[in-house]
């Protein structure tokens, strides 16, 4: 009988544990919502494609708050809830430039309507202080899923 028990309960372990994990529903488009150190506040549409590939819809990252035309190429991975986004844009940092760069996001998705993390903007400009030798700015977002 306890020979039995035990089968039992190993069996009810290897069946609960063999069950196929389902990943969060991240299809569709996001409100992105980030701010790099020293910078204000800025909005994106982040837009989900298949296979790796979305878009970015920059909505007041050009001079003077203003909208960027068209959408920027983005790439994203999702392995079980670890989210990242990365993308080439063009960005002003601090209060005098506007520089070139890589802006990475990385989360994990706790919610099916909505996500926050960390982000880094990594600059095309090389900067002999830096270890990497690129300058770098980090900061947070949140992202909401648009209707």
């Amino acid at each position: 009988m306890k020979f039995v028990f035990a089968a039992l309960i190993v069996f009810t372990l290897f069946v609960t544990d063999a069950r196929p994990q389902t990943k969060p529903d991240f299809n569709g488009r996001w409100q992105v919502k980030f701010t790099l150190f020293d910078s204000k506040e800025k909005n994106l549409i982040f837009t989900v494609h298949e296979h790796g590939a979305g878009t970015l819809q920059l909505l007041d990252t050009a001079e003077n708050d203003k909208p960027v035309p068209g959408q920027q190429p983005a790439a994203w991975s999702l392995t079980n809830t670890n989210l990242s986004i990365s993308s080439e844009v063009e960005l002003a940092i601090g209060n005098c430039c506007r520089e070139m760069g890589t802006l990475i996001f990385k989360s994990k998705l706790s919610s099916p309507n909505s996500f926050s993390g960390k982000l880094v903007f990594v600059t095309n400009v090389e900067e002999d202080e830096s270890p990497y030798k690129y300058k770098s700015t980090v900061g947070t977002f949140t992202a909401t899923r648009v209707k």
